[in-house]
């Protein structure tokens, strides 16, 4: 069964010229992709280590692990995209293979492959979030680190990341989140150790929408970053 919605995958794809475009709808993307990048820098080596990451969107996080060393391989369901990614990649000659592809499609030949996976702000947008953090592990090597971030599931959240992100202060097209698929931190932790993964860390992540600023922190009550290991 497909672990995709083909409504969340059309509102990618329709706004996918915008990835590269630091003031546009990903604006809030690229003032908190040094934070993603350096925290998974900080907590494993990355040089010469082989990376997937999944839901990669136009590359922001994929180059930006590129830069610091690592191979890099980025995946997405939706196909623009992709083609931005792959577009933006060789304009600035960053050897990056991309694939229109899901994880449970790519899994078929790269069981276990990869030293890390990484799977930031994809979660609050696919049907089964479970499922797809299972497959992850499974594209794992023994030993690997999984980096995964979401939102939290609760009344402070919805004002911020629904009510003031995408109607107050429009940081984000309307309609880019569903409450209901928003994840409380205890059961993305619970998704964690149902794959067999054991639970490193958990970072709060704050993002200021009138400075446009942002930094990590203990705060978990909007969007947060859990970090864990397959033994």
């Amino acid at each position: 069964m497909s672990n995709i919605d083909k409504q969340e995958i059309k509102k990618f794809a329709d706004i996918a010229d915008e990835w590269w475009n630091k003031d546009g709808d990903f604006k809030p993307l690229h003032v908190i992709n040094p934070l993603r990048a350096n925290f998974i820098k900080e907590k494993t080596s990355l040089e010469n280590k082989k990376i997937l990451d999944v839901g990669c969107g136009g590359g922001l996080l994929t180059e930006a692990l590129h830069d610091f060393g690592a191979e890099v391989t980025g995946i997405d369901a939706a196909g623009p995209g992709i083609k931005v990614a792959k577009i933006h990649a060789d304009k600035n000659k960053k050897d990056i293979r991309y694939y229109e592809k899901t994880a449970e499609e790519l899994i078929k030949d790269n069981k276990e492959h990869f030293d890390i996976v990484t799977c930031l702000e994809v979660l609050e947008h696919v049907p089964n979030p479970k499922s797809l953090i299972a497959t992850c592990f499974n594209l794992l090597k023994p030993g690997g680190f999984i980096f995964l971030s979401t939102i939290n599931k609760n009344p402070r959240s919805w004002i911020t990341a629904i009510v003031g992100a995408e109607y107050i202060f429009n940081l984000l097209p309307k309609g880019t989140h569903e409450f209901d698929k928003f994840i409380k931190p205890s059961v993305l932790a619970k998704y964690i150790r149902d794959a067999g993964g054991e639970l490193i860390e958990t970072k709060g992540m704050f993002y200021n929408p009138i400075t446009h600023k942002a930094n990590l922190n203990n705060d978990l009550g909007v969007n947060y970053l859990m970090y864990a290991k397959k033994p």
